[in-house]
């Protein structure tokens, strides 16, 4: 082991790993990381439907498809990074640069996705939007990817897991709150709706950019140059060296065995992807719901108000109930609660008005908890099936649980188009009026109320299979 000063990124932590507490700086900055995945995750699920359909032209099913597209590019690609970050940390003890490259590639790409000039039609603006956005997603998993593997390596210690992702979706949660009002916004800072898009593309990249960037400095730095003795995450030396060696093919296998093996991990895979799959439809709806139900395109920022500024709060409050009952406990509680309060929502087509942001608030009280509490219980896994196949592995990991997010959210984009498309959703060029039919607006309420409730019970049933619990953990911990 190296004897060279410990890394200023890594965690300040006690001897015994069951006990370690990270730094506060050292959360800060791993926190900082969802400005920009929740930037990423946020404003392109709002806007880009609604870009496609209600800007350049593209008939519902189309954009639906264009999405999906590079959605499923995503899903190829994220256990192949998955496998690229491990390979990293055997041979340089390292995920940071895969880090790097992707918050360095992804504001540019990010502004090109939202650069499509009008005149183009609709056919080649979908072709410019597809290329630009898969680009961007592939620039997103690379620094997604090798992000969500560090906390496994960061602290054995259930409850600092719980606080340090406790933290992370406070800022995810701003983040969503910020991208969510703040990026229509910006796209209405100008009468011409090309170059409000365009702004919002150039200002919202360079933002998620700068939170990758600061998250990149907890990640160890080269082997060569510094190693943390007192980390008690496996250290680089610990993962067997023969994994720089193996192929991507193999490391993709690897990472259909994890999932093989792993009861905990399917079963907590399966429940936020179903999870994921009932927010990405809500989100995907809002700025329908906005537009269309409560007759106001700035709706969609208050929306967003009342969906995020509770859960603000609510984040570590969620933290300090599973540190009482538990992480799935807590978890299903939360998703309960969402449930209730998503479906309750569908009285908006008989009456809709400003009581909408209630139940809304409540399920952002309870979205916090749903995004905290899973990430926190990664880690979990990662650690129980280190016992028995061997550190080195959490990119694999990662990979699978990154594509299961995308899968998520891009099902949700997709089937808001298809219900668009059924109900006779009519689609508009920029500054064109056009009036829909009741089924189309009946189909948004549905996309944003009845559909994600029934999508939550669902993952109630796959989360009942997850098992860990926290003796698991600590019992092994030591």
């Amino acid at each position: 082991m190296s004897t060279d000063a410990p890394d200023a990124g890594a965690a300040a932590v006690t001897a015994d790993p069951a006990r370690a507490r990270l730094s506060p700086g050292t959360i800060a900055r791993y926190a900082t990381g969802s400005l920009g995945t929740g930037g990423f995750a946020t404003l392109p699920g709002l806007v880009l439907a609604y870009y496609l359909t209600d800007s350049l032209g593209v008939a519902a099913l189309a954009a639906g498809a264009v999405i999906a597209a590079a959605k499923i590019w995503d899903v190829l690609i994220d256990p192949v990074i998955g496998a690229l970050t491990d390979r990293d940390l055997a041979r340089h003890g390292t995920r940071r640069r895969l880090m790097l490259v992707g918050a360095v590639a992804l504001p540019v790409f990010f502004a090109l996705t939202f650069a499509v000039p009008s005149a183009l039609g609709p056919v080649v603006g979908a072709v410019w939007v597809l290329v630009s956005f898969t680009l961007t997603a592939t620039a997103y998993s690379l620094f997604q990817v090798p992000y969500i593997a560090l906390p496994a390596e960061m602290t054995r210690s259930y409850d600092e897991r719980t606080r340090l992702l406790s933290w992370r979706v406070v800022v995810l949660t701003f983040a969503i709150l910020a991208f969510g009002a703040g990026g229509p916004a910006l796209r209405r800072i100008t009468d011409d709706p090309v170059l409000g898009y365009l702004v919002m593309g150039i200002v919202a990249g360079a933002v998620i950019a700068v939170g990758m960037l600061v998250a990149t400095t907890v990640a160890r730095r080269p082997v060569a140059a510094s190693v943390d003795p007192v980390t008690p995450a496996p250290a680089p030396e610990d993962v067997p060296r023969s994994k720089a060696g193996i192929g991507i093919r193999e490391h993709y296998a690897s990472g259909i065995r994890a999932l093989r093996r792993s009861r905990p991990f399917r079963a907590l895979l399966a429940t936020f992807v179903l999870q994921a799959l009932a927010t990405g439809l809500m989100l995907a709806g809002a700025q329908y719901v906005a537009t269309w139900v409560l007759h106001s395109e700035a709706a969609v920022e208050l929306l967003f108000v009342a969906l995020i500024a509770p859960a603000l709060l609510a984040a570590p409050a969620w933290g300090a109930v599973a540190r009482r009952v538990g992480k799935e406990r807590a978890f299903a509680v939360a998703s309960v609660v969402f449930a209730v309060a998503a479906l309750s929502i569908a009285g908006v087509a008989w009456a809709p008005g400003a009581w909408i942001y209630i139940p809304v608030g409540i399920a952002g009280i309870a979205y916090a908890g749903m995004q905290s509490l899973p990430m926190a219980m990664l880690p979990d896994v990662i650690s129980h099936d280190e016992r028995a196949n061997g550190p080195g592995q959490a990119g694999a990991f990662s990979g699978l649980w990154t594509a299961g997010e995308t899968v998520g959210f891009a099902l949700g984009a997709a089937a808001l188009s298809v219900i668009l498309a059924v109900t006779g959703y009519v689609s508009s060029t920029a500054g064109a009026t056009v009036t829909q039919p009741e089924a189309a607006v009946t189909g948004i309420i549905v996309s944003f109320s009845v559909a994600p409730s029934i999508l939550i019970a669902v993952s109630l049933v796959t989360l009942a299979r997850y098992g860990l619990r926290r003796h698991d953990i600590e019992s092994h911990a030591d």
